[in-house]
């Protein structure tokens, strides 16, 4: 069984930035295509990015070139670090990990195991 905690949310400036993480129990994140996804309550859940078990890393149209996601092996851990965060970035962000699957890393229907997420704030 795959858990999964977050940490790193806050509340930041518009411009500002944050570093998530996800930490991993019950398998290696070496092993897992992992991803963060992003969600107001009552909206449909978003993808942000993702990166495979073979370390090729997906993101969502508005956070390439703002947001980078890596993972350390050694430490279980996914991170998504968040530059330039916009008012519209506040969310409550989720990690979901899966075994190696070949559909889409981004596709959050494809994830079984979900962390309990944390939220972001970014204030103008």
């Amino acid at each position: 069984q795959i858990t999964l905690v977050e940490s790193g949310g806050g509340s930041v400036e518009s411009g500002g930035s944050l570093r998530l993480s996800c930490v991993a129990s019950g398998l290696n994140v070496g092993r897992l295509d992992v991803g963060w996804f992003r969600q107001v309550p009552g909206k449909e859940r978003q993808g942000v990015s993702c990166i495979g078990a073979t370390r090729v890393t997906n993101y969502a149209d508005s956070m390439m070139g703002r947001f980078t996601i890596d993972r350390d092996s050694a430490k279980n851990t996914v991170y998504l670090q968040m530059n330039s965060l916009q008012a519209a970035d506040t969310r409550l962000y989720y990690c979901a990990a899966r075994p190696w699957d070949s559909a889409h890393c981004l596709d959050s229907n494809t994830y079984r195991a979900w962390g309990q997420g944390t939220q972001v704030t970014v204030s103008t």
